[in-house]
């Protein structure tokens, strides 16, 4: 990536720290293009369990994720995986989806394939991405790498008010031990506490720090 040809403006964060919110609202109103990229681990994990692929099986799923028919698009400034020309939108939030998708999102060749296509997203244009490894492994040049959090308790019922049965407690163990590409405070990342912070309030934060480092 270069800096003078694409801004990449990465987040990063556990599961419900407010990841996808913030982004789509920096994006929005940056006019970057979104990326999810937590949506494109959603996605082969929704096609394993179609497929009655054993998530915890390791070669198994690096084999589905060799052949399966997936390519990036660009729909409403943001940026999906569709299979077979069907993005399935509803179907990856599930909570079958949720329960499985960290045991995909584990296996390295899975890891290896998915930053590949995150980072030839810099030819959609400027983007707003968001995920689990975006400032670490994915665009750690960036400049505006950002590491939000909040409490457990925040957390959960954020969870709990989209209506999404997840283990949070377990859920962020396995992103955080797993060897490829844990979730870590990357160097140079600003962390943001958003305990109690609305949306909107965070997002202005956000990018009134990417101004400032731009300026700069």
């Amino acid at each position: 990536m270069s800096e003078a040809q694409s801004i990449v403006i990465a987040i990063d964060g556990p599961s419900a720290s407010g990841k996808s919110t913030n982004a789509r609202i920096i994006s929005a109103k940056l006019g970057y293009v979104y990326v999810d990229t937590g949506a494109m681990y959603r996605t082969l994990a929704w096609y394993a369990l179609n497929k009655g692929t054993d998530v915890t099986d390791t070669p198994a799923v690096e084999a589905l994720c060799r052949g399966w028919p997936a390519k990036l698009v660009k729909r409403e400034n943001s940026i999906w995986l569709e299979v077979d020309g069907y993005f399935p939108e509803k179907e990856i939030r599930s909570s079958e989806v949720s329960k499985v998708v960290s045991y995909v999102a584990q296996v390295p060749y899975v890891r290896k394939w998915m930053k590949e296509r995150q980072r030839s997203c810099v030819d959609f244009g400027n983007l707003v991405m968001e995920g689990r490894d975006i400032t670490s492994n994915i665009f750690p040049e960036t400049p505006h790498k950002f590491y939000l959090d909040a409490s457990a308790d925040e957390r959960q019922a954020r969870r709990d008010a989209d209506g999404i049965e997840e283990d949070l407690a377990a859920r962020d163990h396995r992103d955080s031990t797993r060897k490829a590409a844990p979730l870590v405070v990357a160097d140079g990342a600003m962390v943001i506490n958003n305990s109690g912070e609305s949306p909107e309030e965070t997002s202005a934060r956000i990018i009134a720090l990417v101004k400032n480092r731009k300026s700069g």
